[in-house]
């Protein structure tokens, strides 16, 4: 059985959504367990949960071409976990969302990897190649992503928005995530 915390902020609920479809596939395989901490609202519960997490997965949407204000907070709060070393050899993830195709998502993700590799996580990158057809919004891995994942919300409310491909990467991402968690614990 492995844990996976998404440990995410949302502006709008599009980030969310993406976090509950990485849960949806992080808790596939029977006995393993997913659950979201939202960082704008951590309280001592989503530490714990955090600690005793196999595998965190972080996510924030990009907003001026780097994670959000309050998914920095939490990073810039989570120091005291970096001294004591409390997340070291976790597996980590990391996914964005923006208006955009492109909306320099890469530059989040990018930041999301060095915060990990702060805290002496294990990343784990996407692990699937890109859609034959990235206009299509049914198709998995649209935007060509190998860090993490990238998601695409339309300027449409987060219950139309990511589109279905999208949303469909993420829990192919939260599946992969949660085997390298088990592999990696033995």
């Amino acid at each position: 059985m492995t844990s996976t915390v998404i440990a995410f902020h949302s502006g709008y609920g599009h980030t969310r959504r993406l976090a509950q479809s990485l849960a949806e596939g992080a808790s596939e395989t029977r006995g393993d367990e997913a659950r979201l901490v939202d960082v704008a609202t951590i309280d001592d519960a989503g530490w714990a949960l955090l600690a005793a997490a196999d595998a965190i997965v972080f996510g924030a949407p990009t907003y001026m071409g780097g994670a959000s204000a309050q998914f920095k907070a939490f990073a810039d709060e989570s120091s005291k976990v970096w001294i004591a070393q409390g997340w070291k050899d976790k597996v980590a993830g990391g996914f964005t969302c923006s208006l955009n195709l492109t909306g320099d998502k890469d530059s989040t993700l990018a930041w999301l990897l060095t915060f990990a590799m702060q805290h002496g996580m294990v990343w784990a990158g996407l692990g699937m190649l890109p859609a034959s057809d990235p206009g299509d919004p049914q198709a998995i891995n649209r935007l060509g992503a190998y860090t993490g994942l990238l998601a695409q919300a339309d300027n449409l409310p987060p219950e139309q928005s990511p589109p279905p491909g999208d949303l469909e990467t993420a829990v192919a991402y939260g599946r992969r995530i949660a085997a390298l968690a088990r592999r990696l614990r033995g």
